[in-house]
């Protein structure tokens, strides 16, 4: 009997449980839960902004759900919520719908029951991806994370903003954006059931 890799393992995962986002990051494969209402609405406010500051305009792709290869191991690669990539990724395709970190001028992550992956985990293997920008929406915590110049593995700055403070994200995005910290929470809370 054959042993699968881990790719054909994730394969299999994200074939089998629709809706759910399997990764390999650090040799080890991880798997996000079903993304609720407030995950897709802070989603849209943020392309709605990526693009408002013209981060569409066909030098830099603002899109959702498009793997990165990591560095971090052989079949290693992420899936991050929100990407702004440099057009032309189309030629940096390396396999299993995944692209190399050259093409990425910022990952974001929107943060759900597995926040810890997020907030360490991924910021370590998109500093190795030399990823310029990395912004998690921490909706558990109530804050916004800006990490950005990555060296040597880690990212050399990491500001963390909270509700009613502007984050503005480095230039080297291509556009100047400037982030409502409490629009996105506030977009990122989860419905109240009704009484």
């Amino acid at each position: 009997m054959r042993t699968w890799t881990l790719l054909e393992q994730a394969d299999f995962l994200t074939d089998r449980v629709p809706g759910l986002r399997v990764e390999m990051i650090g040799g080890i494969l991880t798997v996000s839960p079903v993304r609720d209402l407030g995950h897709a609405r802070v989603l849209t406010d943020l392309t709605v902004a990526f693009l408002h500051a013209g981060l569409g305009d066909g030098e830099a792709v603002v899109v959702q759900g498009v793997g990165l290869w990591l560095p971090t191991g052989s079949e290693d690669y992420a899936i991050p919520d929100l990407s702004v990539v440099s057009a032309g990724i189309e030629d940096h395709l390396v396999e299993f719908n995944c692209y190399d970190p050259v093409a990425f001028r910022l990952v974001l992550e929107v943060t759900s029951a597995n926040y810890n992956n997020d907030l360490n985990l991924k910021a370590v293997a998109y500093a190795q991806a030399r990823v310029p920008v990395y912004v998690v929406v921490n909706r558990g915590d109530q804050q916004l994370h800006v990490l950005s110049d990555p060296v040597e593995g880690e990212y050399t700055n990491h500001r963390i903003h909270a509700a009613g403070e502007l984050a503005p994200l480095p230039v080297s995005l291509g556009a100047e954006v400037t982030l409502d910290v409490a629009e996105l929470l506030e977009a990122g809370r989860p419905p109240k059931p009704e009484a």
